[in-house]
């Protein structure tokens, strides 16, 4: 069906939520506007790589033992409606933080081929929440 295509060119081809798509070993196949805009790289620069180039250097040992995880059994900690909350890292090196869902990418014989996330940047709103828990914790109530 023609509106098939036309809702999921709309989807992928959005520029307010990141969608990335990788394989079984983490290399990045899909990259659209919003990952552009959100992380700084050109899809022809994040394409062809690791997710690692987004993924803060101190945390990668956790994702890809995660990640490798999700791949072997073909399922994850999180349910499908969690939306998971960890910093990321831009081209320019700037730390942001990202609310994420995955979806896992299953082949015709249900096994996981890889993964795709959809992402926003919610650094304004983590950074103003971390700044009023702190006031509460400083003067004991709330603002």
């Amino acid at each position: 069906m023609i509106f098939d295509k036309i809702l999921t060119r709309a989807i992928l081809g959005t520029g307010s939520e990141a969608i990335i798509a990788s394989d079984q070993d983490g290399v990045i196949h899909f990259w659209n506007q919003g990952a552009e805009r959100i992380f700084g790289y050109a899809a022809s620069e994040a394409v062809g790589q690791s997710l690692d180039l987004i993924i803060p250097p101190e945390l990668r040992q956790r994702h890809w033992d995660g990640y490798r995880r999700v791949m072997q059994t073909g399922e994850s900690q999180y349910g499908r409606s969690d939306l998971l909350l960890v910093p990321a890292i831009r081209k320019d090196g700037k730390r942001i933080s990202v609310e994420f869902s995955i979806v896992p990418l299953k082949n015709h014989e249900g096994r996981v081929d890889g993964m795709a996330a959809i992402m926003r940047d919610v650094t304004k709103r983590h950074d103003e929440m971390s700044a009023l828990k702190a006031q509460v914790a400083r003067t004991g109530a709330a603002p």
